[in-house]
């Protein structure tokens, strides 16, 4: 399908009052290109194991509307609509170059057009196959992960996330209870259970996970027994530390940025069992020094420090 896109050249100061005003002649579902740094909270509302770089704010935003193929015949009436609408912001507040630039693009799937970069790779010895492709037939004796990320980040093709799993094959067992922090596409607790976990809880804070993490566990055969997932914030939220319940996790691994591990490790060790292992990752290397002192101060003994490129994982001990 064919979209025509209405770009508008503004200011940060201004997205959010021109998107409400379009909104109000037709035009949905902006998308907002600028180079705010992120804040805090939306650090943590991001499902991610690298935070992307962004270049130093220039105030700038571009504001894209997409409009669909059937709509064309109106479009020069919307385009005089969207020119008088910035006229009138632009008569009591700042909205910068305000120019309008219009544009054609072919099938736009933001949900789907990523799947032409990702096709089945391994991890050491196993084999992680998108469901878009099949397993050949040398591969077939391999161990086999079928997943897709979907809307919910976990792909294993980073660094992080192979730490990470590395480090669980050392350390599950038959009888290991896993509370995974920031599952995403559950990628870590459906190798867990493939590893021999007997249970897996996962939270997130991102609902995207719900069919991300059901889509994954049909398509590898875990049962909806062995793993569950909880939509919550276990930092902040009491409500989700009782439900994930205290002192009986054998492991838990969290993969997700260190300014995240921070708060999040002196939280966790009243999930952890006595003895129990606690795995991190998402650490870029210069903050490693950062999270083993959290970890420490959180009274976790280290354990073993491992490295992949400039990503780092930590692995503790609950005394």
């Amino acid at each position: 399908m064919k979209w025509t896109r209405i770009q508008i050249k503004t200011i940060t100061e201004a997205e959010d009052i021109i998107i409400s005003t379009l909104y109000d002649i037709g035009l949905e579902g902006a998308q907002i290109e600028d180079k705010v740094p992120l804040s805090a909270w939306e650090k943590e509302q991001m499902f991610v194991d690298i935070l992307p770089e962004t270049e130093e704010d220039d105030g700038i935003a571009y504001l894209s509307f997409f409009v669909e193929e059937d709509r064309a015949q109106e479009l020069p009436e919307l385009l005089k609509s969207v020119e008088a609408e910035l006229e009138d912001l632009r008569s009591f507040m700042d909205i910068g170059e305000g120019s309008i630039a219009v544009s054609e693009t072919e099938d736009l799937d933001w949900i789907n057009n990523w799947k032409q970069y990702f096709h089945q790779f391994t991890i050491d010895d196993i084999l992680v196959v998108p469901s878009w492709e099949e397993v050949k037939p040398e591969d077939q004796d391999k161990q086999i992960l079928h997943i897709d990320p979907g809307t919910a980040f976990g792909t294993g093709m980073h660094e992080t996330t192979q730490l990470c799993i590395r480090q669980l094959k050392k350390h599950i067992t038959k009888e290991t209870n896993l509370l995974d922090v920031g599952t995403g596409s559950g990628i870590l607790s459906i190798l867990s259970i493939m590893f021999g976990a007997k249970h897996a809880i996962g939270t997130d804070l991102d609902p995207c996970a719900i069919e991300a993490v059901a889509d994954n566990c049909k398509a590898n055969g875990i049962a909806s027994e062995q793993f569950e997932l909880i939509i919550g914030n276990i930092i902040t939220e009491e409500a989700v530390q009782k439900q994930v319940g205290f002192g009986c996790y054998d492991i838990v691994v969290a993969n997700i940025l260190a300014d995240v591990l921070v708060p999040l490790t002196p939280v966790i060790v009243n999930q952890l069992k006595p003895g129990g292992i606690y795995i991190t990752s998402g650490i870029i290397d210069d903050k490693e020094e950062t999270v083993k002192i959290a970890v420490e101060k959180a009274g976790l003994e280290v354990l073993e420090v491992t490295y992949q490129g400039e990503w780092v994982s930590v692995t503790a001990r609950k005394g």
